[in-house]
């Protein structure tokens, strides 16, 4: 029975006696209830619940809104804040799989979705989930290359967070997710990274200029089959080439005679309007 209903009892019982509304005895009465009602209403945010114990017996999960407890005998073992919650966490000076020393920060987005669990199976859930996501992280380190760590966070936040939320599911904690805000690796490895990268790109253009000089080459031989086939057609070329050479630079270039007659100019031409009338 709350308060209430034994407020409007005691005033039937009063008026079935004969007594005044208003005498000593009832005005006492009434005061005791109001002290009894002030003593047990509560009032729960719409984030909060209140995990309620009953003569030290889990008793009920009360809120959001108002609620009663039963004074002396019910008591408010804790308040669970039931919105998404961040915690930071970092690993410093942890070995990846192949010893490289390297600071991790991180930080973990997770929510109570049990508030009997969290409040009664655990102790300190927050200090807990804290605890779990340091070593779940250092762990994770230890198993991962620092290439892969670095290239592809995104593989290493869901694992992460599959870790720390199958840990923590036992005590009514549901993990959202885990991000890696940063890796952090000794300068000296920077620089070696850095050289190492550098001689990466460079071997790289080296093997690029050398396949286009194969391909160039490919082509000269080509075309040096076909000159070799057709003279007119070196011929036509070689006349060519002189051509754009003034041309662009305006300038004279002075020729021996016996290239000149190697050229056969003449004929050369006389093939030329042939090939065009043909």
């Amino acid at each position: 029975m709350n308060p209430i209903t034994l407020t409007l009892t005691v005033l039937l019982v009063a008026a079935g006696a004969g007594l005044a509304p208003f005498s000593p005895i009832v005005a006492a009465i009434l005061i005791g209830l109001g002290v009894l009602v002030f003593l047990s209403l509560r009032i729960a945010n719409a984030w909060e619940r209140a995990v309620v114990l009953r003569a030290g017996r889990f008793a009920g999960v009360k809120g959001p809104g108002l609620y009663w407890m039963v004074p002396v005998i019910d008591r408010v073992a804790a308040v669970v804040d039931g919105r998404i919650q961040t915690t930071a966490f970092n690993a410093e000076q942890a070995l990846t799989r192949d010893t490289v020393p390297v600071n991790v920060d991180a930080i973990i987005f997770w929510q109570v979705a049990d508030a009997r669990k969290a409040a009664i199976d655990i102790q300190d859930y927050r200090q807990a989930i804290d605890r779990v996501a340091q070593t779940s992280l250092r762990e994770m380190i230890g198993s991962s290359m620092l290439s892969a760590l670095l290239s592809d966070r995104k593989a290493a936040d869901e694992r992460l967070g599959d870790v720390i939320g199958g840990k923590t599911a036992a005590w009514g904690i549901t993990v959202m997710s885990v991000e890696i805000r940063d890796v952090a690796i000794p300068v000296a490895l920077q620089d070696a990274m850095s050289r190492q990268a550098q001689a990466e790109r460079e071997r790289q253009a080296r093997v690029i200029l050398g396949a286009a000089e194969l391909e160039i080459a490919g082509k000269f031989v080509e075309a040096a089959e076909i000159y070799g086939r057709s003279p007119t057609a070196l011929q036509l070329r070689a006349m060519n080439i002189i051509y754009e050479t003034t041309k662009e630079r305006g300038a004279t270039i002075l020729m021996p005679t016996s290239m000149v007659d190697s050229m056969n100019p003449a004929a050369a031409v006389a093939l030329a309007e042939a090939a065009k009338r043909g």
